[in-house]
């Protein structure tokens, strides 16, 4: 079901990109994920942001982190404010949704909700494209009736503006 649902997603924002052209990006880099409890993950990230004006945008968030066989996804969306597109952008979010971590050769997974929220800064290559010098984002989840607030996101990549 959830990969139906994100598989959905993803189609419907892939064939809305040309409706909101010069007004959308795409991420995608590396991921260093800290969780409370001592794992440390190395993974990516990708997002997509419709923005609606220069200030103002919709993100959408996947992520993956893993290590020694346990592996935690995120899939979080919300709005995002920015300093403009120019060759330095700052940017602020806010980004909500759920959170799977599962064990490689286990049985089952776990289910939750997850929030992260951070910024970053894009610095400006050339037209069209952008190096995220840095995204850090506080994660919080939640599995099972218990909340963890010490998990930290930090991630690097290439945004292609259309």
């Amino acid at each position: 079901m959830t990969k139906t649902l994100i598989s959905l997603v993803l189609l419907l924002g892939l064939v809305s990109l040309p409706a909101f052209a010069q007004k959308a990006e795409v991420f995608a880099g590396y991921q260093f994920t800290h969780l409370d409890g001592n794992f440390n993950g190395n993974g990516w990230n990708a997002a997509g942001t419709v923005n609606l004006n220069s200030y103002f945008g919709v993100t959408a968030d996947f992520s993956g982190a893993y290590k020694n066989g346990l592996r935690y996804h995120t899939y979080l969306f919300g709005p995002t404010l920015s300093a403009g597109k120019g060759p330095i952008s700052p940017f602020v979010h806010a980004l909500f949704g759920g959170a799977r971590i599962s064990v490689s050769g286990a049985p089952g997974s776990a289910n939750g909700f997850a929030t992260a929220l951070g910024g970053g800064v894009d610095a400006g290559m050339r037209h069209g494209i952008a190096l995220r010098v840095i995204q850090l984002d506080w994660l919080v989840d939640h599995f099972s009736g218990v909340t963890d607030r010490k998990n930290v996101r930090a991630s690097s990549g290439i945004v292609l503006r259309f």
